[in-house]
Parts: structure tokens; sequence; C-alpha cells
């Protein structure tokens, strides 16, 4: 919906010259779309719900410090005696029985989830998910907005939980997490979340896309009866009657909808406008 059109603008800098800053132009989106507010009971029924689940799958991202022989070298450097002092090597053997490099607990669950939001909208867009979860305390909120129209579109529940971040971050090792989505899974393979999202499901609320209801005629009766007339009449022609279905096709399409658009503005971004530009001061040519 949204063009973009890069311009460019002149701006003074300290010595006077004159600099060019990028600018996207862009039109505001006719629709307005908002998240379906989630009863207070339900979000913390699927909040525990998602807790003892990750829980028991034991499911957590592990970081090791990896160690850096560089620093070591940096105070060899500086302490020229210790360098005469012997280090010992560490054998291939006691490297393997050190601990495990970092990373997920279990591959096969981590693959399962869509976590972020760069990651759900990659799996929406590609009509993997099946649920998704987003949390409320995401700022600025438009991050998040668009998943409400990939979502519509492809058929697929979604909900904005609060304290969604905070409450799986912990569990799953994570320092936050916006965006939880439950990837379609083949009947043959382990699925390990069947269980919570058919839990959660009767618990989200529909998404509120007015530009996709269907509009359905007003008067259907009075269709019928101008059928029943059109076969009862012998001397009319098959020319005709496409010509009065033509007319009553423009009739249902021409009937108002519940869709109201919002008027159109033109929004301008400056990347960064607060930044102090600096300008390079001209070579002086050499006499």
């Amino acid at each position: 919906m949204q063009c973009f059109r890069a311009e460019e603008e002149k701006e003074e800098g300290a010595g006077g010259s004159k600099k060019h800053v990028q600018v996207k132009t862009s039109f505001t989106s006719p629709f307005s779309s908002k998240w379906s507010p989630l009863p207070q009971n339900d979000m913390h029924f699927i909040l525990n719900a998602l807790k003892d689940k990750l829980t028991s799958t034991g499911l957590e991202k592990k970081e090791t410090k990896a160690f850096r022989p560089w620093r070591r070298t940096r105070k060899r450097k500086k302490n020229p005696v210790s360098m005469s002092k012997a280090v010992p090597r560490v054998s291939r053997d006691e490297q393997a029985r050190g601990p495990a490099r970092g990373g997920w607990t279990d591959a096969a669950a981590r693959r399962q989830l869509a976590i972020g939001v760069n990651e759900a909208t990659k799996a929406l867009e590609r009509n993997e998910l099946r649920l998704l979860l987003v949390c409320k305390s995401v700022r600025p909120q438009h991050v998040t907005n668009h998943l409400i129209g990939l979502s519509a579109t492809r058929g697929v529940l979604a909900c904005q939980v609060p304290r969604l971040s905070e409450s799986v971050s912990e569990p799953l090792g994570l320092k936050s997490v916006l965006a939880l989505g439950f990837r379609q899974c083949p009947p043959e393979g382990g699925d390990l979340f069947t269980d919570v999202v058919d839990a959660i499901k009767p618990r989200v609320p529909p998404l509120d896309a007015a530009w996709l209801q269907s509009v359905t005629p007003e008067h259907p009766a009075v269709s019928q009866e101008e059928e029943e007339e059109d076969e009862e009449a012998a001397g009319e022609t098959r020319g005709q009657k496409r010509k009065l279905e033509s007319e009553s096709e423009k009739v249902t399409l021409s009937l108002p909808s519940s869709c109201t658009l919002q008027p159109l503005k033109v929004k301008r971004i400056v990347a960064n406008p607060a930044k102090k530009r600096k300008t390079k001061p001209k070579k002086q040519p050499v006499k």
C-alpha cells in the first residue's frame, strides 16, 4: 500500500556549504488496524500454559563465553618477565571434556517455533504458522502492526498478550521475546506443542480486519423474483438475460460495506533528524 519516493533536501553546514539529506516520502495506510483486546483471565491462562510447556520441554538457549587468546598476548607484551614462563598446552582430550558450545538444548523443538518479529514475519509470508502471540510491550507499536494483516490474510490465529516477553524470555534463556509463533509440523514428525496450541486457540479473540469482510447483498429475495420472472417470460432472449445478470452484479458491488477508509496523508521520514552532520572542510589549493 505504501509507495516510497526518495527525495533530497539541502541543509546548510557549518562552513556555509549545502549538503543533501535523504528523505523518504510515503502515503499513510487508509486502513486502521488494531489488535483485539484479550481478557485478563485468558491472558493468565496463556502465560501459565506457555511457562509450563517450555519448562517441561527443557528448551533453552545457553551461551558460553569463548576463550580469547589475544587477551593473554596483550598481558605478555606488558609483562615481558612472564613470557619466559612456559604456558601449559591443553590437549585435545581435555578440550573435548570441557563445556559444550553455546546453543539451543533441543534443536528439533527450536525449529517448531518462530521467535522474534522478523522470524515470525517470514514464517507468516511463507504460510508456516498456525498460532502467533505478540507482546504488548513493543515500542513503537507500528513494529508489529503489519502482523495483523498477514495473520488475517493467512487465516492464522493471532493476538497481543501483555507481559509475554517477561514471562517467556526467562525459561527460553533470552533477553526478550516480542513475538512467538508456532509452526505447522507434518503429522509424521514429533510435534511437541500441539497440546498447548489446542488449549490456547479457543481463547484467542478474532482479528478485526475490516477490508477483508465480504459484502453481502441487502435484498436477496428481489434477485430471486427477477430470476423467476425471467424464466417464465418465453419471448426473452439470452442476450437480455445476460444484461440483467450484469446489472444485478453491479448492484451487489455498489452496496456500502462496513469498512471505513482513513484519509490519506503524506509523511516524510528523515533518518535521525537530530543528528549534527559534519561537513568536510574544503581543501585549499597549494600555492
